[in-house]
């Protein structure tokens, strides 16, 4: 399975719960990412894959789960509005910001 499965596959089997916990709070999405970041760095993954990882992070958001804060609906029409190489550059900035 290649990492974009595995991303989509953990993103399908957080419950309800755990989404409205991880996205209720914009502190909270950013630690949660920022441990997953850090699974992947212990891992060897580049920052590149890193950044890949976290564009397909954040394409699954805005296509499947509406903004629960004020930053979500910011990033999320950030996100919408962006080509695909100001997506790439969008999460490399979020990559930063949770690093």
């Amino acid at each position: 399975m290649d990492i974009n499965q595995s991303i989509k596959q953990e993103l399908t089997n957080l419950d309800g719960q755990e989404v409205n916990e991880i996205l209720g709070n914009f502190g909270e999405f950013k630690q949660y990412l920022a441990g997953k970041v850090e699974i992947g760095e212990k891992m060897g993954l580049s920052h590149e894959s890193l950044t890949k990882a976290t564009q397909h992070v954040a394409s699954y958001l805005a296509n499947h789960e509406e903004p629960r804060n004020r930053e979500e609906q910011v990033l999320m029409e950030l996100w919408k509005s962006a080509s695909p190489e100001e997506q790439k550059t969008l999460a490399s900035v979020l990559l930063k910001v949770v690093q």
